[in-house]
């Protein structure tokens, strides 16, 4: 455990400026009070169980990029004295060339999981790496908030969050809840005791640190508003995984047959609290129910979370647009009228994707201290055109290979059976003389992204992280408003209906 903060790191940490390795990442996480449960049994060690293993390993190569001088990821100065250095996206942004940094840098760490890990450690630095330019915002807690932004920086401390309370009674209002959402039950010398439960804590099993927030309804009763930090060995912290995607294809198949269930499979927890301890030195926000209720917005996390999710989600898209193109030309189709106006609009909806990145990051709106922001409206087209993009994307994928992607045999092994695999290499090859092993491969991975319980998550996942389907279109009117943007576009329909009335026009120049 770490002294200054408690972070759950194992008495691991890196030499001082820089951030962990791979290696340093994967043995911070063998604490022996980390709680973890998954089929009836607590994990022991979550780096060698099979519903986690290769997920933290895809984790790790991301941290050993940072430490590959000749590769292509991004790195930047820290700016808090250590002299080392970090991801650029956890550090605040001040000029343009930051911000295009900072976007650059989740682009390299997204492309080493082809866009399927959305919960990466630089997600959370969409929090993090605000506390540096808004600190004032976290008065009285404001000194907690600058050392967090600190050791984040310097170690890239991996943090999930876990701010939806549990879908229970919903038709009440959330202190009326109170034995299911998170709450605080007393206050101590050391801190607060806070119990209660918070879902869907993705990837938490293989972080370091939790945060703990609000989103949802507004909440009145003081002791529900709390913002802060939670180590994932803290006693009293329990986290109960769903099936794991990784473990059966783990124990069923082979990568070949599910390569991406397999490797990116970012479990998805309920968090249970019991009692759990939070130090004064961890919490960012405590009694001010006001700017618990505004927290998103108030802190910047609602629009920096979006640049992350933009650019991960055009390297998705990149990905799948690829697997596409590659997948039409084993079937044979790719000549097809109809096939090739869908392919386009696949290619146009990735490519607007990468534009609104760099609206975000070439245009960005002045914030706090000199810090800068991703452009607004380029923070509300992704808003709701990602949850539009992502499902017409997988609909088109469906509909143009059809039964292509369930004519596949079951197993790796079946090329490997006499008996059978000289069928395969007959019926099931590809069009223009590619063999059957390259098209089954091919297409059991574009199955796997759209068909499994794996891709069906993701499509869940890319339509909801960011809040309900109402509640994004919401999002996105109130910043119109909050920001006079309405008022701006109402007075320019205004000012055309000024220029004329019941007896004509009224500008002079189209009178004569």
């Amino acid at each position: 455990m770490s002294e200054s903060n408690g972070a759950a790191t194992n008495g691991i940490n890196p030499p001082a400026g820089r951030p962990f390795n791979g290696a340093e990442y994967i043995e911070s996480l063998r604490d022996e009070r980390r709680e973890v449960w998954i089929y009836g049994e607590r994990v022991k060690d979550v780096t060698t169980h099979p519903a986690f293993a290769t997920a933290i390993r895809s984790v790790a190569r991301l941290y050993d990029s940072l430490h590959d001088k000749d590769g292509p990821m991004v790195t930047v100065p820290t700016d808090t004295g250590s002299g080392g250095y970090t991801h650029p996206f956890f550090k605040v942004p001040r000029t343009v060339e930051d911000m295009i940094d900072s976007r650059n840098g989740i682009a390299e760490w997204a492309k080493l999981t082809y866009g399927w890990m959305g919960r990466t450690p630089d997600y959370k630095a969409a929090f993090l790496g605000t506390l540096g330019a808004n600190d004032e915002f976290y008065s009285p807690y404001d000194e907690n908030a600058r050392r967090w932004y600190r050791e984040s920086q310097e170690k890239l401390l991996y943090w999930n969050h876990a701010i939806v309370n549990p879908p229970i009674d919903r038709h009440l209002p959330p202190d009326e809840v109170g034995d299911v959402f998170v709450h605080v039950e007393k206050e101590t010398d050391s801190g607060v005791i806070i119990s209660g439960a918070k879902v869907v804590a993705t990837g938490s099993a293989m972080t370091h640190m939790n945060f703990i927030a609000h989103a949802g309804a507004p909440i009145r009763d003081k002791k529900f508003a709390i913002v802060a930090a939670i180590p994932m060995d803290a006693p009293g912290m329990k986290l109960i995984a769903r099936t794991s995607y990784s473990q059966m294809a783990h124990e069923m198949a082979t990568p070949f047959d599910y390569p991406l269930s397999s490797r990116f499979d970012e479990n998805d927890c309920i968090m249970v609290l019991d009692k759990v301890l939070v130090p004064w030195e961890n919490i960012f926000s405590y009694k001010d129910v006001d700017k618990f209720n505004q927290f998103g917005p108030g802190s910047g996390f609602a629009s920096r979370l979006t640049l992350h999710g933009a650019t991960r989600l055009a390297v998705k898209l990149d990905f799948i647009a690829g697997l596409l193109l590659k997948s039409v030309d084993l079937t044979g189709t790719k000549d097809f009228r109809g096939v090739q106006a869908r392919l386009g609009e696949v290619l146009a909806w990735r490519s607007m994707m990468w534009s609104i990145t760099e609206a975000m990051v070439r245009d960005p709106e002045p914030w706090h201290n000199g810090a800068l922001n991703p452009q607004p409206d380029g923070v509300n087209s992704y808003r709701w055109l990602s949850m539009v993009a992502y499902a017409r994307v997988k609909e088109i994928v469906m509909q143009d290979l059809g039964s292509a992607l369930i004519y596949l045999p079951s197993h790796a092994r079946d090329f490997d059976t006499p008996e059978i695999s000289g069928y395969l290499n007959k019926y099931v090859r590809g069009s223009g003389g590619v063999g059957a092993e390259e098209r089954v491969k091919t297409l059991k991975m574009l199955w796997d992204a759209v068909g499994t319980e794996f891709g069906g998550r993701h499509e869940l996942y890319e339509r909801n992280y960011q809040g309900g389907h109402e509640q994004v279109r919401l999002l996105v009117l109130g910043d119109h408003e909050g920001r006079g943007t309405a008022k701006k576009l109402t007075d320019f329909a205004e000012k055309a209906m000024s220029e004329y009335d019941r007896d004509g026009w009224t500008l002079p120049e189209l009178r004569s």
